[in-house]
């Protein structure tokens, strides 16, 4: 069994130093040792989503991926995103048009529909609904999840709701 490797990486703009064993995933990594828990673990095997941060400005899911793979990285969680303002809107949008129950795969969710609207500012329905795809919500039926997106790269382009 090999023992604990040094890591040196940037998670939401702070340096951090730390000895991970080699099979430690990012999730559990930033979950169990760093206490950022709005990354949520769901399925990790990658289909649900609810694990998805940034890794160097492209999302990921941070269940697939080993902490040791990522020394030297930027990572990306969703408290950073949401300190940094950056989503504030889709975030109060979310609220408004009832885009979240459980709230299980809402940080997942709020990452990857952010990431959509960094590379396509004004999507149509069917592009957020492919965009989203992987990424599962059991509660909503997400329709009001595409509508929240849907207004709001309709707000950041400057049209009504």
């Amino acid at each position: 069994m090999t023992g604990p490797v040094a890591i040196a990486l940037d998670i939401n703009g702070e340096r951090v130093d730390a000895h991970v064993l080699p099979r430690l995933n990012l999730a559990d990594f930033l979950r169990e040792h760093l206490k950022l828990t709005g990354t949520h673990v769901g399925c990790e095997h990658g289909f649900c989503g609810a694990c998805t941060v940034r890794v160097n400005g492209d999302i990921v899911r941070s269940c697939l991926i080993l902490a040791v793979q990522l020394h030297g990285a930027s990572v990306q969680t969703i408290e950073g995103l949401s300190d940094s303002g950056e989503i504030a809107d889709l975030q109060a949008v979310f609220r408004d048009r009832n885009a979240l129950q459980c709230g299980y795969c809402t940080p997942g969710m709020l990452m990857a529909a952010q990431d959509l609207l960094k590379q396509q500012p004004e999507p149509d329905r069917e592009r957020i609904r492919e965009h989203l795809s992987g990424n599962y919500c059991r509660c909503t039926g997400y329709q009001s999840i595409i509508d929240a997106v849907e207004t709001t790269a309709r707000m950041r382009a400057g049209h009504r709701p």
